[in-house]
């Protein structure tokens, strides 16, 4: 992790939802999900929140040897979404505690706001990530 890395950064993503972000999409699997209404999918939208979280902090990793996963997320979906409406997700890291990052994160739709609240993130080197990993998956 760079020197960079500071509370007060900043970063603005933006993502046009489509058909395949929505509920129904969500677990198609699911005939209970195929019910639901096809607006932004509560799921997608952390998962969106996440991915701006990383393209902030991208800059400020040493790309080689470093990644962050997710390990707590808290927001609250306020209003719904539906396609062809483009969300705007707003993030800004909080704290750096070691390796542990702590966002505030928020996301609106240029009509509601959408989303708010926190993400954590911890930045792991990548070759003990995978080590794990598959040892894990060797006792499968």
């Amino acid at each position: 992790m760079k020197d960079t890395l500071k509370p007060g950064l900043r970063y603005e993503h933006k993502f046009l939802v489509t058909p395949n972000k929505t509920v129904p999409a969500l677990y198609p699997e699911s005939p209970e999900f195929k019910d639901l209404p096809e607006v932004f999918a509560t799921g997608f939208m952390v998962g969106f929140l996440e991915w701006a979280c990383v393209l902030a902090i991208k800059p400020h990793l040493d790309s080689s040897n470093e990644l962050s996963l997710g390990t707590h997320i808290n927001v609250s979906h306020e209003a719904a979404t539906p396609p062809g409406l483009m969300v705007t997700a707003i993030v800004e890291l909080l704290e750096v505690e070691g390796r542990k990052l702590k966002f505030s994160v928020s996301a609106h739709d240029g009509v509601d706001l959408i989303a708010q609240g926190t993400h954590e993130r911890f930045i792991v080197d990548k070759a003990k990530f995978e080590s794990k990993l598959n040892s894990k998956r060797g006792k499968l």
